[in-house]
């Protein structure tokens, strides 16, 4: 029997993909299958599997809507390859966190928030409106005026009446927070406006700021603040938005609070860039705001209940007590939103994130909850042929959470998808039907296809990821002895329990147990606080394609200071975003095109051929290089470069050799950080803040991005800190950084309101023999003690 034409399609062919370090690499993935991609960080996964198969996908779909619905869309430039073939419509699954927004919550995210909204709005009692009277976005409106009413050819002006009840508590304005401003951080009272009184970052009185304080008429700008009048200093700090002329142009005045009101506090605090988030954090005072009880929600929405339960209290409670409580409700009218709402919660549970609650601030998860989070809508969806790409799903999962992942995505596959998944942890390598292996190095040593087959076949390939797959960390047989102790007492920061416990300093400590259990709450709600401790935590590292390694560790401020000295002319000539740029591309490199809702167009510069500086600035050089040939250097490179002879700079040297230390001296200083994998971002903002004094280190994940290979590294590295007197603590679920550790500090037993305690504080040996934890077990089982 013949096969049909249709069934033929079963790979997705990719050949001569080319996307940033990958070489042509040619390559077929089976469709309706489990396919994981390994290799070291910057080996090129993320590169063929987001910027290659998933980016094509989307620019594809993309291309079926109408020019005027494209115009509206991001436009997606088609990958740098050869032929993609076979390819299905994508769903991208990362690790993006959750927006910024300080509005924005767990529950509006997955809309669980909405289908509550909606329950109380049709069960609610007293009944105070519709869904958006339970919103906390939506605020009271009333308005009445005349209305022009056409009517038989005579038009007419009636009395009309309009209000909208919202959920919005009038206080907070929906922030669930109230802010007190100190005003001595804002301005210098002894200073006048044009003397530059006003010590907001930003607030430069050369710029528009300068030019609209200065000129609004409202006050004196020669006259010091500390003498303002009453109502001199209220236009200053609280004048609402006003348009004002000043030498001939049209401006609008907003006080300073108002002005930071909206620039900055409407945001996550921590969203914010690390000057301005300094400043706001010592500038403004944060605290539960009185009225809603940090709810968000007015008055009427919290009195509206459902058998003695409002949607403040519904949003409050753990998901797994939500869920439960959404079952005992039995309501026939609004069944099929009750189960809708049922199933949402269970999905979270099923995903591993029962102990979240709906109120949860989004910008608060982790960059693993966050992409559980994104799961949720795709749990239950009865689509089938399409590709799941997901980016390190297990990133923040405890060992015994692991096996309930890999449950989902052979669930995903088994219902007729193509799961690919760029992983490192050997539990879900071991489940794949299909593993590409990338390298066999990183960065202009990887972007190759070393190995292409099953599991079996990847253990006996001699790549990095095969001879690693079945690596097991061994314990210590003598582990350091503390110098002191960090006294931890009474802390209750979210699920944790008025835990006491004692941190010991001078050691490697590894601080474990489930997603939930209160880990993070413990470290940075207790520990990071206090004085002299470093936080390398799993934020974002924020830039543009202008930026690189060079500029965001700070190298190039070095660099371009002795090249400016050793050729008598000023530093910002050595710069590509200031006086030194090539005037044709402005420093960028390349001629970007816009080619409207059609994907731009990105040509090399034929002025500078792509090396970002004017033809002048190129003839200074340094120890025989021009500054473009520095910025081509590999960091390894750069590092004896800049080591001896007369292109010594100390203070550059010192920076290239934490880079290396973190294991990126395969990197090009001058690369865009945009280009750099998730591992490479997270070990680039360790090696920056390494520099920083501090007798306490903590990291959070530092495995996350790691290979196995690099794992080892890493140990190597903690281990130098602890050894030059430095304390390292480590928030880790990878068994090989618990087995190295000298003291664990192990929470639990389970996640939420189930956890929040110490279980277990001991040696990792002792962790092992006791067994009395899910660690414990999950380590013996590792070490197959």
């Amino acid at each position: 029997m013949s096969v049909h034409a249709a069934d033929r399609h079963d790979v997705i062919r990719v050949r001569g993909a080319r996307e940033n370090t990958l070489r042509d690499v040619d390559v077929e993935l089976p469709k309706r299958r489990l396919t994981v991609f390994t290799g070291v960080s910057g080996s090129g996964k993320s590169s063929l599997v987001f910027s290659t198969l998933a980016a094509e996908s989307q620019r594809l779909i993309n291309e079926t809507y109408s020019a005027f619905v494209q115009g509206f869309m991001p436009s997606l430039a088609r990958p740098d390859v050869d032929l993609l073939d076979g390819l299905t419509t994508a769903i991208i699954v990362d690790q993006e966190r959750l927006g910024g927004n300080a509005r924005s919550t767990v529950g509006t995210v997955t809309d669980a928030n909405a289908m509550l909204r909606i329950l109380f709005s049709r069960l609610g009692d007293p009944h105070i409106g519709p869904p958006g009277a339970y919103a906390f976005n939506v605020p009271s409106v009333t308005a009445k005026g005349g209305i022009t009413v056409q009517r038989g050819g005579r038009t007419r002006t009636e009395k009309a009446e309009y209000s909208r009840t919202g959920g919005m508590c009038p206080r907070c304005e929906g922030m669930g927070q109230v802010s007190d401003v100190d005003h001595g951080a804002l301005y210098d009272p002894e200073k006048s406006i044009n003397e530059g009184a006003i010590l907001i970052p930003g607030y430069s009185m050369e710029g528009w700021y300068g030019r609209i304080y200065r000129g609004c008429g409202w006050f004196d700008p020669d006259k010091p603040v500390g003498r303002f009048t009453t109502r001199e200093l209220d236009d200053l700090l609280h004048k609402e938005a006003t348009k004002i002329k000043v030498d001939g142009v049209n401006l609008t005045y907003l006080g300073l609070i108002p002005q930071m009101q909206k620039s900055w506090l409407s945001k996550d605090v921590d969203s914010l860039q690390p000057h301005i988030r300094a400043f706001v954090e010592r500038a403004i005072t944060f605290t539960i705001c009185p009225e809603c009880d940090g709810t968000r929600l007015a008055e009427g929405a919290r009195s509206s209940r459902i058998d003695g339960v409002s949607i403040a209290d519904a949003c409050r409670m753990q998901i797994t007590d939500l869920a439960a409580w959404v079952r005992g409700l039995d309501e026939p009218t609004v069944r099929p939103l009750l189960d809708a709402l049922a199933h949402t919660c269970d999905a979270f549970v099923e995903i591993g994130l029962g102990y979240l609650s709906l109120d949860r601030p989004s910008g608060t998860l982790s960059g693993g909850e966050a992409q559980r989070t994104k799961m949720i809508r795709h749990l239950g969806s009865s689509l089938t042929d399409v590709t799941y790409v997901f980016d390190e799903p297990t990133i923040g999962l405890h060992p015994h959470d692991v096996r309930r992942m890999n449950d989902l995505l052979l669930a995903l596959r088994d219902k007729g998808n193509t799961v690919l998944v760029v992983e490192h942890k050997p539990q879900t390598i071991a489940i794949a039907d299909h593993v590409v292996d990338l390298g066999p190095g990183a960065g202009t040593d990887g972007g190759r296809v070393v190995y292409a087959g099953d599991v079996a076949g990847l253990r006996a390939a001699d790549t990095p990821t095969g001879r690693h797959l079945d690596d097991r960390a061994t314990l210590k047989d003598e582990v350091r002895t503390p110098t002191g102790v960090l006294a931890v007492r009474g802390a209750d920061t979210h699920n944790l329990r008025a835990v006491d416990v004692d941190v010991p300093l001078g050691v490697l400590v590894a601080v474990t147990g489930v997603a939930g259990s209160g880990k993070s709450s413990l470290i940075h709600g207790s520990v990071a606080p206090q004085d002299g401790v470093v936080v390398v935590d799993q934020g974002a590292i924020k830039g543009s394609r202008r930026s690189n390694p060079a500029t965001y560790t700070g190298l190039l401020d070095p660099i371009r200071k002795a090249f400016a000295k050793a050729n008598g002319v000023k530093p910002g000539l050595f710069s590509a975003n200031s006086e030194g740029a090539c005037p044709a591309c402005n420093g960028a490199g390349v001629i970007y095109t816009d080619l409207a809702m059609m994907a731009g167009a990105a040509t090399t510069c034929e002025d500078c051929e792509g090396r970002r500086f004017q033809a002048s600035v190129l003839e200074h050089r340094l120890g025989g290089h021009d500054i473009a040939e520095v910025l081509a250097m590999s960091v390894a490179q750069a590092e004896r470069f800049f080591a001896e002879g007369e292109a010594r700079i100390p203070a550059a040297h010192k920076v290239l050799v934490r880079l290396v230390d973190v294991g990126l001296g395969y990197l090009t200083i001058g690369q865009p950080l945009t280009t750099l994998s998730g591992g490479e971002r997270q070990r680039l903002k360790l090696a920056v803040q390494l520099g920083q004094d501090g007798g306490v280190y903590v990291l959070d994940e530092p495995t996350t991005g790691l290979h196995l290979a690099d794992v080892a590294q890493l140990l190597g590295l903690l281990d130098r800190l602890v050894d030059d007197g430095r304390s390292v603590i480590v928030i880790e679920h990878h068994q090989a950084v618990m087995a190295h550790a000298d003291w664990i500090i192990d929470l639990g037993p389970g996640a939420g309101h189930d956890g929040g305690r110490v279980v277990f504080e001991g040696t990792p040996a002792a962790l092992v023999a006791d067994r009395s934890t899910l660690t414990g077990e999950h380590l013996a089982a590792y070490l197959d003690a």
